[in-house]
């Protein structure tokens, strides 16, 4: 007996939690908490220059507000689910929303560029906890029938904040002002706080927990993660492997990450032990959800930046598309998701949400300069499809086939795989589609020979027309008409190789999906209805009544 509470204790703290007794005031503080969390990070990312110009920074000084405000959620949210555990979910959550209202209240007034990226730290610490606490309110202290209703917020929020949340930033600067992409949290998150106290018991601090804390384990993951994003993040920029900052970043975050898997396998009780991870479901599921992540990426980057880069369009009018065929259908697709993942195989369910992923990038690769807004309608309807129909049974399938006393300890490596992969996805889409449009740039102007008929004829067309304007600098504007004609191009030449690479992902995905069995019975398992039980009886398999 005492060797085996040795043996579990040696995997990590045991998550238990008392049942909410509200559980909706429960469920609103996990809706509130995750969209705020995605909500924000997308205000920041779409409404970086906006952002650039209120402060009176340059591009390099606003790329780095983004990494800082990004990388510090990265650093807390793999430990937020110890820390739940441990001090309870009201003090995790509850003082850290009153806290972030306030910097957020704080941050529009500041001048001064050292004392906004020290706010900005503090202010992603703080949202990095929202997401990570509320997951843990479901596996803690909600009712098992009230799961997969909670999850299905959980895992939509991605999908719904990338397609509104364009929106929302054209609207917030456009009509409230560019403040309102920090202030929208100081109404937010205190009543996400005020949720989470009416719908949660207090707990007191677990003081064995406490005194047993791996500390150093938490501080070498958290570090070591939010070095290699911040290297991730300026690698475009800064040309990767030229860049000592860049270098520097992956190199430490890597070794630290090493550090961190040898002291898991040193120390007397470790946080977050690797060996959670030992099951070939539970692997495979990790590495889908880095796939779904990946080729999930023509819905956050391909087309918004398409429309901006090629079809110039602006935030608010690329929203229009994202809110409308993008966001709005999740609120019926959702509710479609949850009733096949009660009645039908959560893999099969995966299935459909990867093939719709698969389809709208396929589709996708048949983009042309041409194209407007109104061509991604059926593109954006199946990225809709996708994004409800794949990372909810994807999180079934690992929680199914992971021990739920260990949602502590897995919980920190689900924070990983939902930021670090989301971000590693964007920093290797922004390389490679700046390196494909470098090499389509090349091939399409070695076929632009000076003095060739066609080039001749195009320029002396161009510089006609531009005469009337001016005849001095009809040829300079006819040369500058044909350089951009020639960036166009090769710029959706790089767009169709994006989609390219999202489908192929997707296609990976679908292949390891094929890979991962059945999970042994528990509160997901699904169960059958009218002629498939039917069926299921035929074939022998036990069917509950």
């Amino acid at each position: 007996m005492t060797d085996t509470i040795a043996a579990d204790q040696a995997l990590g703290p045991v998550s238990r939690g008392g049942i909410a007794r509200h559980p909706l005031f429960a469920v609103a503080a996990v809706l509130l908490g995750s969209f705020l969390a995605n909500f924000d990070s997308r205000l920041t990312s779409v409404g970086l220059p906006d952002l650039r110009g209120a402060f009176s920074l340059g591009f390099d000084e606003g790329a780095w507000l983004s990494t800082a405000a990004i990388g510090s959620q990265i650093f807390i949210a793999p430990a937020v689910a110890w820390l739940a555990t441990v001090f309870g979910l009201r003090r995790v959550l509850g003082i850290p929303s009153l806290a972030y209202a306030l910097v957020s209240l704080t941050i529009p007034f500041v001048h001064d560029y050292t004392t906004l990226i020290a706010l900005s730290v503090v202010h992603g610490m703080l949202l990095g906890t929202f997401v990570p606490a509320t997951l843990m309110i479901v596996f803690r202290n909600l009712p098992i029938r009230w799961w997969l209703p909670a999850i299905s917020i959980y895992s939509i929020r991605v999908g719904f904040a990338l397609d509104s949340g364009t929106s929302l930033v054209g609207f917030y600067v456009d009509h409230w002002g560019w403040q309102w992409l920090y202030w929208q949290g100081v109404a937010i998150a205190p009543l996400m706080g005020l949720m989470v106290y009416l719908g949660t018991p207090a707990e007191p601090v677990n003081r064995n927990l406490l005194r047993d804390a791996d500390w150093g384990g938490m501080l070498l993951l958290g570090t070591s993660v939010s070095m290699i994003y911040a290297g991730l993040d300026q690698g475009n920029r800064l040309d990767w492997l030229e860049s000592g900052t860049v270098m520097a970043l992956l190199l430490g975050g890597g070794v630290l990450f090493v550090l961190f898997l040898i002291n898991e396998a040193l120390v007397p009780q470790p946080w977050a032990h690797v060996n959670v991870l030992f099951s070939r479901n539970v692997g495979l599921s990790l590495v889908v959800i880095l796939l779904y992540t990946l080729t999930s990426l023509s819905n956050s980057s391909l087309v918004p930046n398409f429309l901006s880069v090629v079809g110039q369009l602006r935030p608010e009018q690329t929203g229009v598309l994202l809110l409308t065929w993008g966001a709005l259908p999740m609120f019926v697709l959702v509710p479609v998701s949850i009733f096949l993942l009660r009645h039908f195989d959560p893999r099969t369910v995966l299935v459909v949400g990867l093939s719709a992923f698969a389809t709208a990038n396929l589709l996708g690769t048949q983009l042309s300069h041409d194209w407007a807004r109104g061509d991604f309608v059926t593109i954006v309807v199946l990225l809709s499809i996708g994004q409800a129909f794949t990372l909810l049974p994807i999180i079934i399938l690992a929680v199914s086939n992971s021990d739920p006393a260990r949602a502590t300890s897995f919980a920190a490596y689900i924070q990983i795989m939902r930021l670090g992969g989301a971000e590693i996805g964007v920093a290797l889409m922004g390389t490679w589609l700046r390196v494909r449009e470098q090499i389509h740039s090349n091939y399409l102007g070695q076929h632009i020979e000076n003095g060739s008929v066609d080039v001749t004829r195009m320029l002396k067309q161009l510089s006609d027309f531009f005469a009337s304007h001016g005849a001095g600098t009809a040829a300079a504007r006819a040369m500058g008409t044909l350089s951009a004609q020639v960036a166009r191009e090769a710029n959706t030449l790089a767009y169709i190789d994006g989609f390219w690479l999202c489908f192929w992902l997707a296609m990976v995905a679908l292949l390891l999906t094929a890979l991962i069995t059945r999970a042994p019975p528990g509160p997901f398992t699904p169960a059958p209805f009218g002629f498939a039980k039917g069926v299921l009886r035929k074939c022998g398999v036990a069917v509950p009544p």
